[in-house]
């Protein structure tokens, strides 16, 4: 059914709008996002799933801005947000929508159509790996997720710390592969397993520009990461002060108390320079053992376990890449409840 329409309407995969006479006898059977069609003996199978509109590329841009941090931020801070209402009406979601659609609807209409092939953007495959990784194989209670953890000059896009550290390299259909090779021989230095997640088209290169001992998952048209290659996880790897350039001064301290080492007390300018002396003839594989341990705690989501549950599943890798309170996570479960006309009014 169309925004605002007073006509039943409804849109195919190919794009085609079938107006239903009211003179043709037919029969509705709704199956979640389905609707069968049924005339005689003929049946007409649509799939609603983000079928309603092809977006461009002004579009596209639109929807996956709908998931960033600055979005996120506004409505955590206010319960509204002027830049998503601005979105929505650049996407063209708008007369897609059911008439009853909650801002929660929306986002999660976005999502739909951002993961699709040829749409699907970073943000697809970080929920891919938060949604069958991180919250799938894992939860917050007993793993942390870091975003785009720096690692010398490159960023990894997705760390996972459970018992070990993975970190996850994203080459969705719209990337580059030039840096990858380069990229992935950083992430070894630091994280015990190193993965790359890539989309069907690229899978093929991949395997030519990376180690042996770095594995490859897909990400099917499905929205199901499958493993071309698992990882070799091997701490030994990785370098001591590598590691310690991923950590904050406090968990370095408390990485070699761990390891029975005083920390240093020198000044601040002086801080780095006396522990990488520190740092530099340590085991790497009893460095990263401690360096997972407190990472886990001091970077830990347990307590968004019960919160995520309740957030729609489109927008719950966006709440666990921003620092929030209770009260922010409160407004913003509160204003994906909204009906999305309350969210046009958003300035």
């Amino acid at each position: 059914m169309k925004y605002g329409s007073t006509r039943p309407a409804i849109c195919g995969r190919t794009g085609h709008l079938l107006v239903l006479a009211e003179r043709v006898a037919l029969r509705l059977w709704l199956k979640g996002p389905t609707v069968e069609l049924v005339r005689g003996g003929a049946v007409a199978r649509v799939d609603l799933e983000g079928t309603a509109m092809n977006p461009g590329k002004s579009e596209l841009a639109a929807l996956t801005r709908m998931f960033s941090a600055a979005v996120i931020r506004e409505l955590g801070r206010s319960g509204r947000s002027a830049l998503f209402a601005r979105l929505l009406a650049q996407s063209g979601l708008g007369p897609h929508l059911p008439l009853d659609a909650t801002v929660g609807d929306v986002f999660n209409h976005a999502f739909r159509l951002l993961r699709s092939l040829g749409n699907r953007d970073e943000y697809v495959y970080r929920s891919a790996i938060t949604q069958k990784i991180l919250l799938g194989q894992h939860n917050l209670r007993t793993a942390s997720m870091l975003s785009e953890a720096r690692v010398g000059m490159c960023k990894a896009d997705v760390v996972v710390l459970n018992g070990t550290s993975t970190a996850y390299e994203i080459k969705s259909e719209r990337d580059s592969l030039a840096r990858l090779t380069n990229q992935v021989t950083s992430y070894g230095e630091v994280f015990a397993a190193v993965n790359v997640v890539t989309s069907p088209s690229h899978v093929k290169q991949v395997f030519r520009q990376i180690p042996g001992w770095v594995g490859v998952l897909v990400l099917s048209e499905k929205f199901t990461l499958q493993v071309e290659r698992p990882a070799v996880v091997n701490a030994a790897r990785t370098n001591p002060l590598a590691v310690l350039d991923l950590m904050r001064v406090d968990e370095a301290h408390q990485v070699l108390r761990s390891l029975d080492i005083a920390p240093p007390h020198v000044p601040n300018t002086q801080m780095r320079g006396a522990l990488c002396d520190l740092y530099r003839p340590l085991d790497p594989t009893a460095v990263h053992t401690q360096m997972v341990a407190t990472l886990k705690i001091t970077r830990s989501q347990g307590a968004a376990s019960d919160f995520i549950k309740t957030v729609p599943m489109s927008l719950r890798t966006a709440m666990l890449s921003v620092k929030m309170n209770g009260a922010s996570e409160k407004r913003v479960l509160d204003a994906t409840r909204l009906p999305v006309s309350a969210a046009f009014a958003w300035s």
